[in-house]
Parts: C-alpha cells; structure tokens; sequence
C-alpha cells in the first residue's frame, strides 16, 4: 500500500537517530510515510535510551542543558527534513515538526523568538514549528505564520480553540508578504478522549471508542469549511492503547479526504497490512450533534472534559522536557 494513491498523508510520530537513518527512510523511500513529527515525550524517550546520543551529550558536557537538547533535537530534526526533502520537493508533504519549549506556553514573546530562533537554526525549509492552542499559543502561531513560518498548531481538543486557531491563520494570511502562504497543519488529538471516557461510557451502555472519532471528524469539518489556503487538518494521538480495538482503528475510521494522520511506528506497520484503503465520507455534522447529545443528557460535561485534555497534555509536555534536562545536567 502506498499512500500516495490515496488523497490523505501518513505521517510517523517517532523521531530517533537510529531509525530516521534506517526504516524510515526505507518508509519514505517506499511512499508509505510522507511526513513526520516530534514531541517531547519523544525526545525523552529517544535521548534518553539510545546509545547514539551518548558522543554528542559527551562533547556537549558542561553546556546549559538546554543548549545540548537543542543541539541533538535539532541535529535529528536536519536529518529528517533532508530525507524528506525529495517529497517537500514535489509538494508530497515532506514535513518534520519540532516543538516550541513546553514550559514556555504562556509567555508569546520568549516563545515566538525560540520559534523563529529554532527554524533559522535547523535552517530546512520543510520543518514545522509546533505551538500548543493556549491563549498566548494564538499570538505566537500568528507572529509565526506572518514571517512565513510553516506551523503545526498542536493540542487541539475543542471546536472552539480550532475557531480560534482558524481566526489566528487568517489574521496572519492579512500580514504574509505576497500572499506567500506557509504551511499550517492543525493537530486534532483524537485517543485520548475515549481513553479518559470508554469506562464510563461502557457502564452507561453506550458504545465506546467513538468520542474521539466524532470529536476529531466534527474539528475537521469547521475546517475544511473554511477553506483556507495551505491549511490542514492532522489527527494525532492515534495510537490505541489498550482495550478491544485495532491497533489501526484511528487511522481507518479518519481517512478523510486532505487530511493527515500522525501515528506511531507501530500502528502505522499495522496499517500497511491492508492492500486496499479508501478515503472516507466525513460524519455530517448532524449526527456528531445527536452523539454530542446522548453524552450530555448523560451527564457528561464534554467543555470540562476539554478542559482536562488540554491540562493534561501540557502538563506531559512540560514533565517530559524537564525530565530531559535534569539528565543532561
């Protein structure tokens, strides 16, 4: 199966020196993954366990930790964009993200100087600056976006921080030199609404593993109805983790025309065992309604529920990148 036949990307979360250099770029080679992206909690993970950054974090010794995760963060982030510049080339994605400090989520003007500072760095033009859909995070994608930054607008949950993204994009586009558009990708995070839902909805009998689905589907609607140019929608977080489902279940039932889906290694060699997809008709808005409904005659506040996604992963974000730079110290 390859990807580019069909009128949706695949994009791997997972970013490690060892992999980019080997099976991912086999992936990209073989048209199956189009793009990449990071996080923290990736980083951490990779930085952390594998051997290969043991030379660079030696001969970085003594530096300020966070120099030295910059340094390595970046250096894996060269390495991805050069194996995917063949694809950025002939406009086939081609796109690695990196993201903004987490610590640095509500201050807009140390952030958007470490943005533009990052992407000048790496120096690719094919890297996406990630910033999370807070209060400052607007201002910050806006200064972004209009000096022709690509961004990815991560830790979206809600119809309402998609409506203040999609208002940011425009207010930026006002500014853009010519028209000159960057790439914006709006990351919709989908698994974890029914990870934090699925038990109470089993005890009220109503079918599981859906929230995120009609969540993410009702998100990707508001955005494709505002067609804006060089703008897509990315659903990501989704991995299943646990329970009944199939480990490609976020995948298949949000192949939607235009879009991406940012998954894990593993969920993505799972997908590949199909040899036929088909790009999916969107949920109407109509039914995602009526879903959103039964939840709240059921109780369920779904605005808290956003609320407490959106806390939650900042706060992983945030322990994550600190974790790191206490063992770099």
């Amino acid at each position: 199966m390859y990807i580019k036949k069909y009128n949706f990307s695949l994009w791997c979360d997972f970013v490690e020196r060892g992999f980019l250099k080997e099976e991912f770029l086999e992936l990209t080679r073989e048209g199956k993954i189009n793009g990449a992206t990071s996080n923290p909690a990736i980083f951490k993970s990779a930085i952390l366990t594998s051997p290969l950054y043991k030379e660079d974090i030696k001969s970085l010794k003594g530096s300020d930790p966070k120099k030295i995760y910059e340094q390595i963060a970046c250096k894996d982030i060269q390495i991805a964009a050069d194996i995917l510049k063949p694809l950025y080339d002939k406009n086939d994605d081609g796109y690695i993200s990196i993201e903004i400090d987490p610590t640095l989520c509500d201050n807009a003007k140390e952030s958007i100087e470490e943005g533009k500072r990052l992407f000048k760095s790496i120096g690719k033009d094919n890297v996406m600056i990630k910033v999370p859909a807070t209060q400052a995070g607007y201002e910050i994608a806006e200064e972004l976006i209009a000096e022709g930054i690509n961004v990815n607008v991560t830790l979206i949950f809600s119809p309402m921080q998609t409506k203040l993204t999609l208002e940011t994009i425009e207010k930026a586009h006002k500014r853009v030199k010519d028209n000159n558009f960057p790439d914006v990708v709006i990351s919709v995070f989908v698994s974890r609404f029914d990870r934090k839902l699925d038990d109470i909805l089993s005890q009220k009998n109503i079918k599981t593993g859906l929230t995120g689905i009609y969540n993410a589907s009702k998100i990707y609607n508001l955005i494709r109805s505002k067609n804006i140019p060089n703008v897509r929608t990315l659903f990501a977080s989704t991995g299943v983790k646990g329970g009944d489902l199939p480990q490609d279940y976020y995948i298949k039932e949000l192949l939607y025309e235009n879009s991406i889906n940012t998954a894990p290694l593993k969920t993505i060699k799972e997908f590949m065992k199909n040899r036929e997809v088909y790009v999916k008709k969107p949920l109407s808005d109509d039914i995602i309604d009526e879903y959103f409904k039964v939840l709240q005659y059921q109780n369920i506040d779904i605005k808290k529920v956003y609320d407490e996604l959106m806390d939650e992963g900042l706060k992983a974000f945030k322990i994550a990148f600190s974790e790191i730079l206490d063992e770099l110290r």
